[in-house]
């Protein structure tokens, strides 16, 4: 990818799936560049969420600022659309300090949303359209949804799990109300040029060695006290429809906790469905293989070796 050509607004992104070591490799940059980090990651948005998502600790953060961290309750929904906005002006603040913006997370769709500043429908909600197929998933399913969805949009039912039901039904609903796709739509936006000078990173391993670090990370997620942190939000007035509370590691403690599976059951499930979302994360980022440059990890001693030819160009 080279190094940046010129003087518009630089924007580095260190993307990749859960577990990789994406946060270390920010920080690095950002020493190394005199960035800034904004999180690019849908949960570590929330307060009090802190041992589930994996958030970065201020220890961690080695002096570097970070934004997009910490900035709602977790009773508070919070979109995509919210997520571009205070990027954007997490941004502007960093370039009137003279710094780099380093975007870092996991989450594809919000770095797409703000590369490319997309536009969203401004067709609102039809609560009475999603009550509807909300009952669908509630009374035959989340796999009937999901066929409903293959049969208006097959490209977008093929990239959502049917258990991300929110986000099905949202994909429904667009389709019903605009008679074209929330896929085709987002193709639209992909197209458009990016006001960013920006070098797309992409870090990898080797899938075992990211399954193990995931596992690794669910142990000591429980030995942390992600059980406790979980009951201390339901005694926040959390609950399971909320979407914080859809996130991996709350989701299955939540089951636990009401009594609807045992402790081993909730930690395998939590290992299990962080790997397919490791695949699914690896599936956005191939889909936009034309504008990511792919670092292997298991190339490098360490970070700063990775940040040595990011800086250099070499990457």
């Amino acid at each position: 990818m080279g190094s940046f050509d010129n003087a518009g607004k630089k924007l580095y992104i260190i993307a990749g799936p859960t577990a990789v070591g994406k946060s270390e490799l920010g920080v690095d940059l950002a020493l190394r560049t005199g960035g800034e980090v904004i999180s690019a990651d849908s949960m570590q948005v929330y307060r009090h969420m802190d041992i589930g998502t994996a958030k970065i600790m201020p220890d961690e953060m080695r002096g570097v600022p970070h934004h997009m961290i910490d900035i709602i309750e977790p009773t508070e929904p919070y979109h995509v659309y919210d997520f571009k906005i205070r990027a954007q002006k997490a941004c502007e603040e960093i370039y009137s300090r003279g710094h780099v913006p380093i975007v870092v997370g996991g989450t594809g769709f919000y770095i797409q949303a703000l590369l490319y500043d997309i536009e969203f429908s401004d067709q609102g909600g039809d609560d009475e359209m999603r009550a509807e197929l909300q009952s669908i998933a509630d009374t035959r399913g989340p796999e009937a949804l999901h066929d409903m969805l293959k049969d208006l949009d097959p490209d977008t039912a093929a990239e959502l799990h049917p258990n991300n039901v929110k986000r099905v039904i949202r994909a429904i609903e667009y389709a019903r109300q605009n008679g074209g796709t929330i896929y085709e739509h987002n193709a639209q936006q992909r197209a458009r040029k990016s006001p960013y000078e920006f070098r797309y990173y992409v870090l990898n391993d080797d899938r075992a060695a990211v399954y193990t670090r995931i596992d690794d990370r669910v142990d000591r997620m429980m030995e942390d006290g992600l059980e406790a942190e979980v009951r201390s939000l339901v005694d926040m007035g959390c609950t399971p429809d909320m979407t914080s509370m859809q996130g991996i590691g709350y989701k299955q403690m939540l089951m636990y906790i009401n009594g609807e599976i045992d402790l081993d059951e909730a930690v395998r499930l939590i290992k299990r469905d962080s790997r397919h979302y490791a695949k699914r994360q690896l599936t956005w980022f191939n889909r936009e293989k034309d504008i990511i440059s792919w670092i292997d990890r298991s190339k490098y001693s360490d970070t700063a070796s990775i940040c040595d030819d990011i800086v250099s160009g070499i990457i």
